[in-house]
């Protein structure tokens, strides 16, 4: 077996390779981003490592000899083998990568709480969570599974319904030192936190059968999570989702008022493009998650 330790550098049988296979030290130089003085330093001292000459020479023209050509293709074979080999190790890593996106307030309040359970499950799979408040294009963005919260409609992809959920008003313990609205029309004397017009307090009011405005002065927040620390700090009574608030009403942070709840207009949703469908990391995580939904709704007297 050949002495390893005796290899010639692998820079300069890069450089002598590609100089042969373009028959010029100038396009090799371009190719591999060196200077051709670089390149013709690197092959002649490859050929003094060696004891022959791997190239004649004319002036600035060079013809690679036929001992030169034969060593050129030995070399080209091993780099080729190498860079094959790379590129499976690297779509290996990719395979056993997970890359999950959802709104930040279900990734970090519901999902990232039990995505450890799917891990311990699947060790040598990497799982990537991101938080994004904005529709992602999950091609581009390279993204496996998208968990969404809208009307299901997300156009290429494959698509299917994870759960509904359901608003319902919450307040802290200690908001107004404990003088809490005993009646739905005892809103009109709080202060009602406000997210976008997406989440409007207006069916909740029908529902409850009470004639309130819909609140439209103060604090706008636009991030769920930040609507119940808001609340939870005492600044007012949040109209949240049920899948979000648990934590703070377990924890008894938050209260939940009154026995009425409204099902959102929007829904969770699992969205992957097509090819990323076949992954068995996918695939997995999917069965995980359904199977998480289905304990989560049976545990959490989930109104539906």
């Amino acid at each position: 077996m050949a002495d390893l330790r005796k290899l010639p550098p692998l820079s300069a049988l890069r450089a002598f390779e590609a100089a042969a296979r373009h028959d010029s030290f100038s396009r090799a130089a371009e190719e591999i981003h060196l200077t051709p003085g670089a390149i013709s330093h690197q092959v002649r001292a490859l050929e003094e490592e060696l004891g022959l000459a791997m190239f004649t020479r004319h002036g600035k023209r060079i013809t690679i000899t036929d001992q030169g050509r034969r060593f050129a293709a030995t070399i080209r074979s091993a780099l080729t083998d190498i860079a094959n080999a790379a590129e499976a190790l690297k779509a290996d890593a990719r395979q056993k990568r997970l890359t999950i996106s959802a709104l930040p307030s279900f990734a970090a309040r519901w999902l990232a709480p039990r995505l450890w359970k799917f891990i311990d499950l699947h060790p040598d799979t990497e799982v990537v969570l991101q938080s994004s408040s904005q529709l992602q294009d999950l091609r581009r963005e390279q993204v496996d599974v998208g968990i969404r919260f809208g009307v299901g409609h997300y156009p290429g992809m494959m698509v299917e319904k994870l759960m509904d959920d359901y608003y319902y008003p919450v307040v802290s313990p200690h908001y107004r030192q404990g003088h809490l609205p005993e009646s739905p029309q005892a809103l009109a004397q709080c202060t009602l936190l406000r997210m976008d017009t997406d989440e409007s307090w207006q069916p909740w009011f029908d529902a409850a059968g009470i004639s309130i405005p819909e609140p439209k002065r103060g604090l706008q927040i636009e991030d769920a999570s930040l609507l119940l620390r808001s609340a939870s700090d005492g600044l007012g009574i949040a109209l949240t989702r049920h899948a979000i608030a648990l934590q703070e009403i377990a924890s008894g942070e938050l209260i939940r008022l009154f026995d009425i709840v409204i099902r959102c207009p929007n829904a969770y949703y699992f969205a992957c493009p097509p090819e990323a469908m076949n992954k068995p990391q996918v695939q997995a995580f999917r069965c995980w998650l359904m199977e998480e939904i289905r304990q989560f709704k049976a545990q959490s007297s989930w109104p539906g």
